[in-house]
């Protein structure tokens, strides 16, 4: 009799483990298709997705998400941003529910135009200075630079590069971006997870920030009423400058994929124009969907600079002056400040 127990009790733990070891196979073995080839897609398309069930499991119910929001298994792209995005697909079976994740990348369905500069001034700029940040505030050129022991924050008369007022940054810092905003310059530091403000009046330090998600600080940026701030990928990050919480972000690419390394970066005419790291390039990106819509070639101003290298002293430093609606170009330790109309290449 006691025999007859042991094998009822253990046939029933086998007959359990087995079940529940048939539900995890089952649910292992979904998988989601769509029609992004190579797990790309343009986002004037629609995305069919389907769901790949090779075992014919009897399925209740089947939903699909893209970040998070609900989609149809034919969906329209146009109002998604670029770049890449979680697809989930949850399934419902014999009581059991279980998601699949799938990743594809949105890109842009439009090419970028290819732009040029013409050089209307060219002023003076002090090749010692590592240029990270570059902006106009009320007619007055703010600018940045790196290199620990070097970092600092300076307002220049852009047109004798003479020094108004300038604050050094603490030697544990290497210096990156600046914006300027309400009366106070926001400013990032590269690998030190941490950002600092200051007045715009004085150039005094008021208070510091931490970054959230985004691991370091290369260019900084503001619309007026919010600040976008790139990290040396192809992610730029918008702020709440009361908070200076990471609240959104774009990923910048074009129809063939992702633009990275991005750096300084500026706001302007409802855009944003960001230099990239070992590129003679800006790029022109709407800030709403992150798409590339337009490429300017600076080689006609690097070609000026005595030592210009494409990694080190390279382009960095984009400032738009609304007084005059010209922009203003630099790089890291260059001798020259080019101002500059952009047109048609």
């Amino acid at each position: 009799m006691k025999a007859f127990k042991y094998l009822t009790i253990i046939f029933l733990a086998i007959t359990l483990f087995s079940c529940g070891d048939d539900v995890e196979a089952q649910k292992k073995s979904f998988s989601i298709t769509t029609n992004a080839k190579n797990g790309t897609i343009s986002i004037d398309k629609t995305l069919e997705v389907s769901l790949k069930n090779p075992k014919n499991i009897q399925v209740s119910s089947v939903s699909y998400q893209l970040d998070g929001k609900t989609i149809e298994d034919k969906q329209a792209l146009s109002d998604f941003k670029l770049g890449e995005h979680t697809l989930k697909a949850i399934i419902n079976f014999d009581g059991e529910t279980t998601e699949v994740n799938h990743t594809i990348a949105l890109l842009s369905d439009v090419a970028p135009k290819f732009l040029t500069v013409d050089i209307i001034n060219t002023f003076p700029h002090d090749n010692t200075s590592f240029t990270q940040g570059l902006e106009f505030n009320n007619g007055v050129l703010f600018e940045s630079t790196g290199q620990r022991g070097e970092s600092k924050i300076m307002k220049i008369d852009y047109k004798t590069g003479d020094v108004i007022t300038e604050t050094a940054i603490p030697d544990a810092f290497f210096g990156e971006g600046i914006t300027v905003l309400n009366n106070t310059v926001y400013h990032l530091t590269w690998q030190g997870r941490k950002g600092f403000t200051y007045d715009a009046t004085t150039l005094e330090k008021k208070s510091s920030f931490n970054y959230g998600q985004s691991q370091e600080g290369w260019g900084f940026a503001n619309d007026g009423t919010k600040l976008y701030k790139s990290d040396g990928t192809s992610l730029i990050w918008s702020l709440n400058p009361e908070t200076l919480i990471e609240e959104d972000h774009i990923q910048v690419c074009t129809t063939k994929g992702k633009i990275g390394r991005l750096n300084e970066i500026e706001f302007a005419n409802n855009k944003l124009y960001a230099n990239i790291w070992e590129k003679n390039g800006i790029a022109i990106i709407n800030p709403k969907n992150g798409a590339v819509e337009a490429v300017i070639d600076c080689t006609i101003l690097t070609k000026q600079i005595p030592n210009f290298s494409i990694n080190e002293n390279c382009l960095n430093g984009i400032a738009y002056n609304p007084e005059t609606q010209t922009f203003f170009l630099t790089g890291k330790r260059w001798d020259k400040l080019f101002e500059v109309k952009i047109v048609e290449n």
